[in-house]
């Protein structure tokens, strides 16, 4: 596995086509394809090496290889455990646990999912760089998809603009939230005093969310949120906005009297495999902090 190739088989349908057509076709892009060039890749057609400008025939064995990838200047692979729910040659879907951030930051630059990625793939032996699809907040736990490739990471960038990749969150709010479903359709700007924080603005991109109340307690509300948009801090900003901050979201308004981060968690992801023609379906169940709580 230490280079990336695609193989196809071509059909009658599928002959008579400029190989750079038939790439086109299948999602490859024009920055894919000068990498393949320039940068170690190769095309190959019953195994001799050819240009986009080969034209296919029926019965015609193409292959794809895509350079290896490196990780990017010091993204150091670390030996971090990894909850790992779902892998195979293109992807991994991984449970990512409260307080591990997806990327390395300048406050937290090391134990990142993606330092534990690098320190994974130099395991297996995989050549390439962290491709994390599906970013959650460092204290959000719950299911993240990763791209195991450049190209994968491509289609999938192509499923998210098409609202092919869907996530289910749960959360805990303070307060008790009246209505028992609802949208909440506010633009989110980043805040003007902050790098951190956002808020709802009319400055800001349009953003979209949907709740459905699971179970009312005392002094909190256990609630279910899909996203038809994916801006940054979109549920906590969206649930602070509304007057029901996430419990132990001291950043939006929430304490931390019952729990030492914000209660949300991933719960559900389901997307369209991009080479196995099938839709793949994933449930995590909440962590243990967040269930103490409820």
């Amino acid at each position: 596995m230490e280079r990336f190739v695609l193989h196809w088989k071509i059909t009658a349908r599928q002959a008579g086509l400029l190989i750079r057509d038939f790439l086109k076709e299948n999602h490859i892009s024009k920055t894919a394809l000068t990498d393949i060039k320039f940068a170690g890749g190769f095309i190959r057609v019953n195994s001799q090496e050819v240009n986009v400008r080969y034209v296919l025939k029926e019965g015609d064995d193409l292959q794809v290889g895509f350079p290896e990838e490196v990780p990017s200047e010091g993204m150091k692979g670390e030996n971090l455990p990894l909850d790992i729910r779902y892998e195979d040659d293109y992807l991994l879907v991984v449970n990512k646990p409260a307080g591990v951030s997806s990327i390395p930051s300048r406050e937290h630059p090391s134990g990142s999912l993606a330092n534990g990625l690098i320190g994974y793939y130099q395991r297996i032996g995989l050549k390439s760089a962290a491709h994390i699809v599906t970013r959650l907040d460092r204290d959000t736990s719950g299911l993240v998809l990763i791209a195991k490739h450049r190209h994968v990471h491509h289609l999938f960038s192509w499923q998210q603009r098409s609202r092919k990749i869907h996530r289910l969150y749960e959360a805990i709010a303070e307060g008790s939230i009246c209505q028992d479903k609802g949208t909440i359709e506010q633009p989110i700007a980043r805040k003007k005093d902050s790098i951190i924080e956002r808020e709802v603005s009319a400055e800001g991109q349009y953003a979209c969310t949907h709740y459905q109340v699971i179970s009312r307690h005392n002094e909190f509300t256990h609630v279910k949120l899909k996203l038809d948009t994916g801006r940054t801090h979109q549920i906590r900003v969206h649930l602070a906005w509304l007057g029901y901050p996430l419990a132990g979201d001291e950043l939006y308004g929430g304490t931390r009297l019952f729990i030492k981060r914000q209660a949300l968690h991933c719960c559900s992801l389901s997307f369209e495999h991009p080479f196995l023609d099938k839709t793949l379906e994933f449930e995590q169940q909440l962590p243990g902090d967040m269930n103490c709580l409820l």
